[in-house]
């Protein structure tokens, strides 16, 4: 059996995912924790588990805050209504981030990518976690940017590209610029790389957006929207830039 637990500060919620994993033979729901506080208690005085649904935002903090103070080798799955916070929930052991409301579909997707990820005749603790998720590197496929008291989604295909000004990073799209909450080294990890081209350290560009090449004296890239700011290609990059291009 795999030995499963909840992590939902919202009980209908946590009911709801309670009945769906029901629909699973082979999985045993040992613990519903409700709080970070909670999380971190039990998780210090219990035995983990093999795979762990988490809710992000939870009434006394984040569901990372428990991972960081008990670090844990058990795989998690995310589910949360908020997808802001998908690049660090994938550098905290996550297999697969699911965005509410869960369908039975999206659950049995999900717990079959955790099965591909253990093979059966392997014992849990002989795994090596971080070589298993390696296998499957998660691709970013929008970010959610705060615009006063609103949020937006930004799909990658609208993002002429991302740069970095005065510490913060700023995804380009034809609207405007937005201020995100990532690093360009985060984005340059999960951006589809046949995509998205990191031609410095201040920009990374969309294959899509560029509207010219000057080759001469040195590699320049005009996009069809850009900041006002000249973007050349760094010296020591321009031969996988023109790989990437071709």
């Amino acid at each position: 059996m795999i030995r499963t637990i909840i992590i939902e500060d919202e009980k209908p919620a946590a009911r709801k995912l309670e009945r769906l994993l029901s629909l699973f033979t082979d999985l045993e729901l040992v613990a519903v924790v409700n709080s970070v506080e909670e999380g971190v208690a039990y998780f210090t005085e219990n035995e983990h588990p093999d795979l762990i649904f988490s809710d992000i935002v939870l009434g006394d903090g984040l569901s990372f805050d428990i991972f960081e103070k008990v670090p844990t080798k058990s795989f998690i799955i995310y589910t949360t209504a908020f997808d802001n916070y998908t690049l660090k929930a994938f550098k905290l052991n996550s297999i697969d981030y699911l965005l509410k409301p869960i369908t039975e579909d999206d659950l049995r997707k999900a717990v079959d990518k955790y099965k591909s990820f253990v093979p059966r005749e392997q014992s849990y603790n002989q795994l090596d976690f971080k070589e298993l998720i390696q296998k499957e590197k998660p691709k970013l496929n929008r970010i959610v940017v705060k615009i006063g008291y609103n949020l937006k989604i930004i799909q990658m295909d609208e993002v002429n590209c991302f740069y970095s000004e005065n510490k913060i990073v700023y995804a380009q799209t034809s609207e405007r610029a937005f201020p995100t909450d990532f690093t360009l080294d985060e984005l340059q990890e999960v951006l589809e790389s046949e995509q998205f081209f990191r031609v410095n350290r201040q920009f990374i560009i969309h294959l899509n957006s560029i509207k010219n090449i000057h080759t001469s004296p040195y590699f320049k890239v005009e996009l069809h929207h850009q900041p006002n700011e000249e973007i050349t290609v760094s010296r020591e990059r321009v031969k996988d830039f023109k790989e990437w291009i071709s």
